[in-house]
C-alpha cells in the first residue's frame, strides 16, 4: 500500500533528474562517509554515560558530541548544502534528505567556542540531573522511593519533606540552566531566529504561531472539564490524605509536578503488578501483535543502580536495528505503563522500517508521532480488557473497568494542563530569561493546574523539571502525541480490527495491529512530515476530535 503512496506523491524521482541533482547526491554521500559514523558514536557514548553516570563516560560523550558538531559546522560543506537546499533537488526523496540535513546542520553554524560551550554545559546539567538523589535527613531516596512516598503516604509532614528535598535540585541547577539558556539564545539569534525556543520549533516543522494557537484551542477544550475533574480528584484526595480540600498543597498529589491524576483518588492498580514480571508482560504482548522485542530487551539496561539516568528512554543507536531501552523497573503500574511506552518507541524504529530507506529518513516522522505511538500502548496498563487477556485476575472486572476509564479521562485532562504550563513557561523562559522565573512558574501552575503555591516559597522549582533542564522545547510533543495516539487508535480499531470498539479493544494477540502499523506508520520513516503521516495513517490530518471524544463525559 505504501508503494502506491510513493507513486502517487512522486516521492521517487525519475532518473532524468540525476544530473541536476548530482551536487545533492554528493552531499548525501559525504554525510554517509563522514558524519553518519560520528552520529552512531555519539549515540553510543550517550548510552554509556546515561547507564553509568560516570564522569569519564560523560567526558567521552562530550568529546563525541564535539566531533559531530565540528563535522556539521564545516562552513564550506554547509554552503554547498545550503545551495542544494535553496535550489531543491528534483528528486523529492533526495530533496527531503537535503531538507532534514540542512535543519540538522543549521544550528551548528556558530563559532566553534560557542558550540563547544553549549555541548559541555548541556552535558554537565544532564550529569547532575542523573546523579541527584533527594535526601531527607540521613536518608537518600531514589526516584522510585519518591514516587512511593507521594503515592501512598498519609503523613503530610513526610510528604512535604520528600517533595521539598526533590526540589533542591532546582536550586542547584538554576544558575547553570540560565547560563545555558542565554548561550542558546545567543546562538539562535546569530542564525536569525528570535530565540532558541522559536528556532527549535521552526527546525522541527512546528511554526510557533500555529502551535500557540493550537495550545490556546486545547486550553479552551480542556479548561472546564479539568476544573470539574479536579474538584472530584481533590475531594477524594483530601479524604485519602486526611486534610481539607482547600488545604491541599502540591506535595499532596502523587507526583512532583501533578503530571498524572492521583490513582489513590480514583482506582488502585499497583497491587496488580506487585508480583508481576513487567518485562515479560511486555515481551509477550508485543510478540502477540507481531512486533517482537526480545532483541531490544536483551541489550537494554532495565533496573536501578547508582548514577544511572533516573527515568526511562529508548535509543536507536545506529538506524540499523540496534535499539535499546534504559529503565529503572520496579513492579508498579507506573513502570508497567512506562515499559509499554518505551517498547512502543522501540517498535517504531529502524528495526521495523524498510532497510532500503536512506539513513536520513530511516527514523520516526517526528517527535510527536513516536510519542503518540508510545502513548498508544502505554494506556493498556490500566485497561481491564488488556489485563484479563494478559492473564491478570480482576476481582470485580466491571467496577475496575468503570473506574479505570474515569481515571484515563482524568489522566488526559491533568496531563494536558501540565503540558500547557511547560509549553508556555519555556516560551517565556527563552523570550526573557531575566524575568522573575520563580513567580512566572507558579503563576502558570496556579492558572493551568489549579495548584496552590506554598506560602512564601520562592525557589526555582522549574529547574527541577526534567524536560526543562535536559530536553528543551520537547515536552509539548507529548500532548500532541496524545492527540495522535487517540486518532491512531480509532483508525486501528476501524481499519485493522474491523470496527472494534475503541473503548474495549486491547490488541492482545492481534497480529493485524502490527501489520497495520508497519504498513501505515513505520514504512514511511521520515519521508512524510508529522501531519502528512497522520493523514496517511488515519485518513485525516492531526486534529483534536478523537482526543475530545476521550475526555468527554
Amino acid at each position: 500500500m505504501f508503494s502506491v503512496l510513493l507513486t502517487t506523491t512522486a516521492l521517487l524521482a525519475p532518473s532524468a533528474a540525476e544530473d541536476v541533482d548530482a551536487p545533492a547526491r554528493k552531499i548525501i554521500a559525504e554525510h554517509a562517509e563522514r558524519i553518519q559514523p560520528l552520529e552512531v558514536e555519539a549515540a553510543r557514548r550517550f548510552w554509556d554515560a546515561n547507564v553509568s553516570g560516570s564522569a569519564d563516560a560523560y567526558r567521552l560523550k562530550d568529546e563525541a558530541d564535539d566531533r559531530l558538531d565540528t563535522a556539521l559546522a564545516d562552513r564550506a560543506w554547509f554552503e554547498r548544502l545550503k545551495r542544494c537546499h535553496e535550489s531543491r533537488p528534483a528528486d523529492l526523496l533526495l530533496a527531503r534528505q537535503i531538507e532534514l540535513l540542512y535543519w540538522q546542520a543549521l544550528p551548528k553554524q556558530v563559532d566553534r567556542e560557542l558550540l563547544k560551550q553549549l555541548t559541555t554545559r548541556a552535558n554537565g546539567i544532564e550529569m547532575r540531573f542523573n546523579a541527584f538523589r533527594a535526601r531527607v535527613g540521613d536518608e537518600q531516596l531514589t526516584t522510585s522511593d519518591v514516587r512511593r512516598v507521594l503515592s501512598s503516604s498519609t503523613n503530610s509532614t513526610r510528604r512535604r519533606e520528600v517533595w521539598e528535598a526533590s526540589k533542591v535540585l532546582g536550586s542547584e541547577l538554576a544558575p547553570e540552566l540560565l547560563a545555558l539558556v542565554r548561550l542558546r539564545n545567543r546562538a539562535a539569534r546569530r542564525l536569525g531566529f528570535a530565540d532558541y525556543h522559536t528556532m527549535q520549533l521552526e527546525l522541527n516543522e512546528q511554526p510557533p504561531d500555529k502551535l500557540s494557537r493550537l495550545f490556546d484551542h486545547l486550553d479552551a477544550l480542556t479548561r472546564e472539564p479539568f476544573l470539574k475533574a479536579k474538584h472530584n480528584i481533590d475531594a477524594r484526595l483530601a479524604d485519602q490524605r486526611g486534610v481539607a480540600a482547600d488545604e491541599l498543597k502540591p506535595w499532596h498529589y502523587d507526583d512532583l509536578f501533578f503530571r498524572d491524576a492521583p490513582r489513590s483518588a480514583s482506582v488502585h492498580v499497583d497491587h496488580l503488578y506487585a508480583g508481576a514480571d513487567i518485562v515479560d508482560l511486555c515481551r509477550r504482548f508485543y510478540a502477540g501483535i507481531g512486533l517482537p522485542v526480545d532483541d531490544v530487551l536483551a541489550q537494554s539496561d532495565l533496573y536501578e543502580k547508582p548514577g544511572k539516568h533516573p527515568s526511562a528512554f529508548c535509543l536507536d543507536l545506529d538506524r540499523a536495528g540496534d535499539v535499546r531501552v534504559l529503565a529503572n523497573v520496579v513492579p508498579t503500574d507506573y513502570w508497567m505503563s512506562t515499559m509499554l511506552h518505551e517498547m512502543g518507541h522501540a517498535v517504531y524504529s529502524s528495526r521495523n522500517m524498510p532497510r532500503e530507506l536512506p539513513y536520513l529518513v530511516r527514523c520516526e516522522s517526528h517527535l510527536l508521532t513516536t510519542e503518540g505511538l508510545a502513548i498508544l500502548f502505554e494506556r493498556f496498563s490500566t485497561s481491564a480488557e488488556w489485563l484479563e487477556r494478559m492473564g491478570v485476575t480482576l476481582e470485580d472486572a466491571e467496577a475496575f473497568r468503570a473506574a479505570t476509564r474515569q481515571a484515563r479521562r482524568y489522566r488526559l485532562l491533568v496531563f494536558s494542563r501540565l503540558s500547557q504550563v511547560i509549553f508556555r513557561f519555556e516560551r517565556e523562559l527563552y523570550r526573557d530569561p531575566d524575568q522573575d522565573l520563580n513567580r512566572l512558574w507558579w503563576e502558570l501552575v496556579e492558572k493551568y493546574q489549579g495548584l496552590r503555591r506554598p506560602k512564601d516559597r520562592d525557589e526555582p522549582d522549574y529547574a527541577s523539571q526534567l524536560h526543562i533542564a535536559t530536553a528543551p522545547a520537547y515536552f509539548h510533543n507529548y500532548l500532541l502525541g496524545e492527540l495522535f495516539a487517540c486518532q491512531l487508535h480509532e483508525a486501528v480499531c476501524r481499519d485493522a480490527l474491523r470496527g472494534s470498539d475503541p473503548q474495549t479493544a486491547s490488541y492482545v494477540g492481534r497480529r493485524e495491529v502490527g501489520d497495520y502499523l508497519r504498513e501505515r506508520v513505520f514504512s514511511a520513516g521520515r519521508r512524510l512530515n508529522w501531519n502528512e503521516l497522520a493523514k496517511f495513517a488515519t485518513g485525516e490530518e492531526l486534529t483534536a476530535r478523537a482526543f475530545a471524544r476521550d475526555i468527554g463525559e
